[in-house]
């Protein structure tokens, strides 16, 4: 079932919107050679405990913590360690989830770690770009199919790929609702886009070919081809107007 929120709602979701977009915004200054996942996982915790909110990432689903980290191949959802470091050349990905006042906020970003190789570099335009890309069909009137068509036209267009097996998805008293927001597809497909609508997209998208595997851990998805992958993401209210994106100042 697809839930519309109110303007009350809305505002409450506006809140942990602006927390998850802090986070990411103070974990970019630790984003360094030789830093371990877990200690920007405990900073990441700290931070949005002190705002009053609660991570909305650590015990869902048994998951172990409050940010899912992905490095180069690995597409999402990395377990954060004090064995895993950074490393001069990385592409990063930090995907957090805030819940407070009994609403959620997802946000994720990529980013480079030390010197990254022009390659890795443009894969992560490209992937930012396709996010904005489907934001701006997240209008009244559009189908919901149009998001996707944009992300992936345009990651296609740059000789990508764009992950199949994993999606954006509503949100809103939980973290995932319906409905289910692909990042690929033909444009005028799927349900009408209505204001009151909250979702969080997510273009994932591969250097190379689009096939991931899940390992071992249950968790971490990787690119079959170890090839590298970037990950961004807003949570987004569909207004009158057009899209406002909720996890941003």
């Amino acid at each position: 079932m697809i839930y519309y929120k109110t303007a009350e709602q809305i505002e409450r979701m506006r809140l942990a919107g602006r927390i998850v977009y802090e986070t990411l915004n103070m974990l970019e200054a630790w984003i360094r050679p030789g830093i371990s996942t877990a200690e920007l996982d405990r900073l990441a915790e700290s931070f949005i405990r002190d705002k009053g909110a609660e991570p909305s990432f650590k015990g869902y689903g048994g998951f172990p913590a409050t940010l899912c980290i992905s490095r180069n191949e690995e597409v999402v959802h990395g377990i954060p360690s004090d064995k895993v470091f950074l490393e001069d050349g990385d592409i990063v990905s930090l995907d957090c989830g805030v819940y407070i006042n009994a609403y959620h906020g997802d946000h994720a970003r990529s980013y480079a770690v030390g010197n990254v190789s022009p390659d890795k570099q443009k894969l992560m335009d490209v992937t930012k770009r396709c996010l904005a890309l489907g934001i701006e069909q997240a209008r009244p009137g559009k189908h919901l199919s149009d998001i996707g068509h944009a992300i992936q036209s345009h990651a296609e267009s740059q000789g990508y790929s764009v992950v199949r097996e994993l999606v954006g998805h509503g949100i809103g008293r939980r973290l995932h609702e319906d409905p289910q927001v692909p990042n690929y597809g033909k444009k005028g497909q799927g349900i009408v886009l209505k204001e009151g609508l909250v979702i969080a997209i997510e273009p994932m998208v591969n250097m190379g070919k689009a096939g991931v595997i899940t390992l071992a851990d249950g968790w971490t998805v990787v690119t079959r081809d170890h090839m590298p992958s970037a990950h961004f993401e807003h949570t987004i209210v569909i207004g009158s107007k057009g899209p406002e994106i909720l996890t941003n100042m």
